[in-house]
């Protein structure tokens, strides 16, 4: 995230830089009703939310999504700020892009989380980041939790909590093509041969495969074995074991379909 230079179509490196003076005469003339004003204030300010972007750094996946949800809430402070209060605008606008950012992923994760845990959590977050420039280097979840008087089970649920959730389907390895799943790494434990043969009628679909085809079908849904455990019994890649496994299984629907 800290080396992102592109940013929904925007180039971050390129952004303009402008003292606090200058940004304070934009405003002036954005309350004013200039147009151009308004943008050109906007785009000086994206770096303001590209610095809370980076903050959400376990959600790198949603990092486009936040950063547009982040310059709502970047002109929400523009429209609402103040200017005869003694405040930087910056100071007035970081806690308004976060509250955007947070209501996002609040409302669009797959579980939901409490508002309580997922307070925890952010908290843990800001605790990470301030521990890590201070010292140097990454806190461990006892410095995290005693930075925040919070106990440290309670600190890691709500870490837990706010993590992306994982699909089987998702690849873990990638090579020549051949994607190599988290699925695939499971071994199956709760079958045995007969309930895998009369759920796939593979008596009769066996019959059509080679042997080293049988031989892993055997090893990976009769016996249990991930490929991993597999490739190192028969002497092959996981890759390899990974396209067998795959043609196999697709001449047995073939066969019963």
């Amino acid at each position: 995230m800290a080396n992102i230079v592109a940013v929904t179509g925007v180039n971050t490196s390129k952004l303009p830089k402008l003292k606090n003076t200058e940004l304070i005469e934009l405003l002036k003339k954005v309350k004013q009703g200039d147009e151009f004003a308004r943008d050109e204030f906007i785009i000086a300010n994206l770096r303001l939310v590209l610095s809370v972007v980076q903050r959400f750094c376990s959600n790198k996946g949603k990092a486009d999504d936040m950063f547009q949800v982040g310059c709502v809430g970047l002109i929400k402070a523009m429209e609402n700020f103040n200017m005869d209060l003694n405040v930087k605008f910056s100071t007035y606008a970081v806690p308004m892009i976060i509250g955007e950012i947070r209501r996002f992923l609040r409302d669009n994760t797959p579980v939901r989380v409490t508002r309580s845990l997922r307070d925890i959590a952010y908290k843990a977050l800001q605790s990470r980041e301030k521990l890590t420039l201070l010292n140097n280097t990454d806190p461990t979840l006892n410095e995290i939790a005693e930075d925040m008087n919070e106990d440290v089970k309670n600190v890691s649920f709500a870490l837990d909590a706010i993590s992306d959730t994982v699909s089987l389907s998702d690849a873990v390895y990638t090579s020549k093509g051949e994607n190599i799943r988290i699925m695939d790494q499971i071994a199956d434990t709760k079958n045995d041969v007969e309930s895998i043969i009369e759920k796939f009628a593979l008596k009769d679909a066996l019959q059509n495969l080679s042997d080293r085809e049988k031989e892993i079908i055997m090893l990976r849904y009769y016996i249990g074995k991930t490929q991993m455990e597999v490739s190192k019994e028969i002497g092959m890649s996981q890759a390899q074991v990974s396209r067998l496994e795959k043609n196999a299984l697709e001449n047995i629907r073939k066969k019963i379909t």
